[in-house]
Protein backbone atom coordinates (compact mmCIF):
# COMPACT_ATOMS: atom_id res chain seq x y z
CA UNK A 1 0.00 0.00 0.00
CA UNK A 2 1.30 3.41 -0.99
CA UNK A 3 0.68 6.42 1.24
CA UNK A 4 1.25 10.10 0.67
CA UNK A 5 1.53 12.68 3.42
CA UNK A 6 -0.19 15.39 1.47
CA UNK A 7 -1.00 19.08 1.64
CA UNK A 8 -3.44 19.88 -1.18
CA UNK A 9 -2.47 23.58 -1.02
CA UNK A 10 1.15 22.74 -1.90
CA UNK A 11 2.08 22.59 -5.58
CA UNK A 12 4.88 20.06 -4.97
CA UNK A 13 2.51 17.84 -3.05
CA UNK A 14 -0.10 17.99 -5.81
CA UNK A 15 2.60 17.17 -8.40
CA UNK A 16 3.68 14.13 -6.38
CA UNK A 17 0.10 12.89 -6.11
CA UNK A 18 -0.33 13.35 -9.86
CA UNK A 19 2.88 11.41 -10.52
CA UNK A 20 1.52 8.48 -8.49
CA UNK A 21 -1.83 8.62 -10.25
CA UNK A 22 -0.07 8.73 -13.64
CA UNK A 23 1.58 5.46 -12.59
CA UNK A 24 -1.91 4.03 -11.83
CA UNK A 25 -1.22 4.18 -8.11
CA UNK A 26 -4.08 5.43 -5.94
CA UNK A 27 -2.33 6.07 -2.64
CA UNK A 28 -3.86 6.44 0.76
CA UNK A 29 -3.90 10.21 1.19
CA UNK A 30 -2.95 11.42 4.65
CA UNK A 31 -3.81 15.06 5.21
CA UNK A 32 -1.12 15.45 7.85
CA UNK A 33 -2.01 19.05 8.72
CA UNK A 34 -5.51 17.93 9.78
CA UNK A 35 -4.38 14.65 11.33
CA UNK A 36 -0.73 15.03 12.37
CA UNK A 37 1.34 11.89 12.72
CA UNK A 38 1.87 10.58 16.22
CA UNK A 39 5.33 10.43 17.71
CA UNK A 40 5.49 6.71 16.85
CA UNK A 41 4.34 7.29 13.26
CA UNK A 42 6.90 10.04 12.83
CA UNK A 43 9.70 7.82 14.16
CA UNK A 44 8.63 5.10 11.72
CA UNK A 45 8.58 7.59 8.84
CA UNK A 46 12.05 8.85 9.72
CA UNK A 47 13.38 5.29 9.80
CA UNK A 48 11.89 4.60 6.33
CA UNK A 49 13.34 7.88 5.04
CA UNK A 50 16.68 7.13 6.71
CA UNK A 51 16.77 10.73 7.91
CA UNK A 52 17.07 12.61 11.18
CA UNK A 53 14.17 14.82 12.34
CA UNK A 54 16.08 18.02 11.61
CA UNK A 55 16.50 16.88 7.99
CA UNK A 56 12.74 16.94 7.33
CA UNK A 57 12.03 20.32 8.91
CA UNK A 58 10.86 23.22 6.76
CA UNK A 59 13.25 25.81 8.16
CA UNK A 60 11.76 28.75 6.26
CA UNK A 61 8.38 28.48 7.99
CA UNK A 62 7.67 31.15 10.62
CA UNK A 63 6.88 28.35 13.10
CA UNK A 64 10.56 27.37 12.96
CA UNK A 65 11.81 30.78 14.18
CA UNK A 66 11.69 29.94 17.93
CA UNK A 67 13.87 26.89 17.33
CA UNK A 68 16.42 28.36 14.93
CA UNK A 69 19.97 27.77 16.11
CA UNK A 70 18.90 25.52 18.98
CA UNK A 71 20.72 22.28 19.61
CA UNK A 72 18.00 19.77 20.46
CA UNK A 73 17.85 16.00 20.62
CA UNK A 74 16.13 13.97 17.92
CA UNK A 75 13.36 13.21 20.41
CA UNK A 76 12.86 16.92 21.11
CA UNK A 77 12.70 17.67 17.37
CA UNK A 78 10.14 14.88 16.92
CA UNK A 79 7.98 16.41 19.66
CA UNK A 80 8.21 19.79 17.90
CA UNK A 81 7.15 18.21 14.59
CA UNK A 82 4.19 16.45 16.22
CA UNK A 83 3.09 19.77 17.74
CA UNK A 84 3.79 21.75 14.54
CA UNK A 85 3.04 19.50 11.55
CA UNK A 86 3.41 22.49 9.21
CA UNK A 87 7.16 22.13 9.78
CA UNK A 88 7.22 18.64 8.22
CA UNK A 89 8.66 18.65 4.71
CA UNK A 90 6.16 17.60 2.09
CA UNK A 91 5.15 15.51 0.36
CA UNK A 92 6.34 12.25 1.86
CA UNK A 93 5.46 9.08 -0.02
CA UNK A 94 5.65 5.70 1.69
CA UNK A 95 5.85 2.39 -0.17
CA UNK A 96 6.27 -0.60 2.13
CA UNK A 97 9.42 -0.16 4.20
CA UNK A 98 10.70 2.75 2.12
CA UNK A 99 9.79 6.41 1.96
CA UNK A 100 10.88 9.45 -0.01
CA UNK A 101 10.39 13.17 0.16
CA UNK A 102 8.93 14.27 -3.16
CA UNK A 103 11.24 17.24 -3.65
CA UNK A 104 11.96 16.80 -6.46
CA UNK A 105 9.05 14.54 -7.34
CA UNK A 106 11.42 12.16 -9.15
CA UNK A 107 12.68 11.03 -5.72
CA UNK A 108 9.43 9.10 -5.43
CA UNK A 109 10.30 6.91 -8.42
CA UNK A 110 13.24 5.45 -6.46
CA UNK A 111 10.89 3.70 -3.99
CA UNK A 112 8.14 2.52 -6.36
Amino acid sequence: MTKIYHNPRCRKSREALQLLQDKNIEPEIILYLKEPPTKGELKSLLKKLNLKPLEIIRKKEKEFAPYKGKSLTDDEWINILVENPKLIERPIVVQGNKAAIGRPKENILEIL
